[in-house]
């Protein structure tokens, strides 16, 4: 049987590449980690790594052995979450994947809110793509997060959250700002600020692209909405964000396009598992909020 504190160890050293770097981040002796990943490899007779230029590399063992120490580990952070929880909901521990955009601008006050009802237990937020985030609940790496419903895997369950209208953005001296609505082949025509793949904006301009056989013209990518907004503003590109992220925003205007776009999104988990008390208190707490659905929507899809 293999120890779960091996296994932390092993995750740490997969992660900085570095045994010296793992053992700072465990407080622990770096010759002891040492021991750890030779004690590892010879009880499963593999080589689960291998150095290149200074760094440790997977191997293709070690790889898999990767995804099942970042599920088992997972897994027992969210049982002792929930053992925890039985005691008191207030002394667990609420992790939940949020896209950037919705945490900066939708969730703040629904966290604070809940925070406030329960001053004792801990929220923790993993920022990243609706798509990554789906990945992660899948995988068991992640209780709760935000995905998009149209996306929405078997392998999830979900509470309808918002619609909101993905729009384009420009400066207000650019020469679309005065238009009622943008096609989305000028849209695409334009030198454009983008977030990374993983976020599903990102992944639609793509796909809008492949399907008109349009080559964009990437000027700026990041998942800095602060530094996107700033490309905007002074000319360099055109974006396209959630439309609450610009309401108000001067220095910015958000056009529709053509046949306006919404995203459905909701909060999801994975339903083979079973919810610590503390995960079913903030969905309960959603459920809860009045007019949660559709609130910054106005139109159907």
């Amino acid at each position: 049987m293999i120890d779960p504190r091996w296994l932390r160890q092993f995750v740490a050293v997969a992660h900085t590449g570095n045994i010296t770097r793992a053992a700072e981040q465990l407080h622990l002796a770096q010759p002891a980690v040492t021991m750890t990943l030779k004690k590892l490899e010879h009880q499963l007779g593999l080589t689960l790594f291998e150095r290149h230029h200074g760094r440790l590399h997977l191997t293709t063992e070690g790889k898999r052995l990767h995804e099942h120490a970042e599920r088992i580990l997972a897994a027992l952070a969210l049982a002792e979450q929930d053992m925890a929880a039985l005691h008191d909901v207030n002394a667990g521990e609420v992790t939940i994947g949020i896209p950037s955009m919705l945490g900066s601008f939708y969730f703040p006050p629904l966290l604070m809110a809940f925070k406030h009802r329960y001053p004792g237990l801990s929220l923790r937020i993993e920022e990243a793509g609706t798509q990554s985030v789906q990945a992660e609940l899948l995988a068991g790496r992640l209780g709760l997060g935000i995905v998009l419903t149209s996306d929405l895997p078997a392998g999830l369950c979900s509470l309808p959250l918002l619609r909101e209208e993905m729009v384009a953005v420009v400066a207000p001296d650019h020469p679309f700002a005065h238009q009622s609505h943008i096609r989305l082949d000028d849209f695409l025509a334009e030198e454009l600020a983008v977030f990374r793949h993983g976020f599903y904006h990102r992944e639609y301009i793509d796909a809008m692209a492949r399907l008109r056989n349009i080559q964009p013209r990437i000027g700026f990518e990041s998942n800095l909405i602060p530094l996107l907004k700033a490309v905007v503003k002074q000319g360099f590109a055109i974006t396209t964000f959630l439309r609450m992220v610009v309401n108000n925003d001067d220095d910015l205007v958000p056009i529709s396009f053509e046949t306006p776009y919404f995203l459905d999104l909701c909060l999801a988990w994975p339903a083979g598992r079973h919810l610590s008390r503390a995960e079913q208190a903030f969905i309960d707490f959603i459920r809860e909020q009045p007019a949660h659905l559709y609130s910054h929507g106005k139109h159907s899809l």
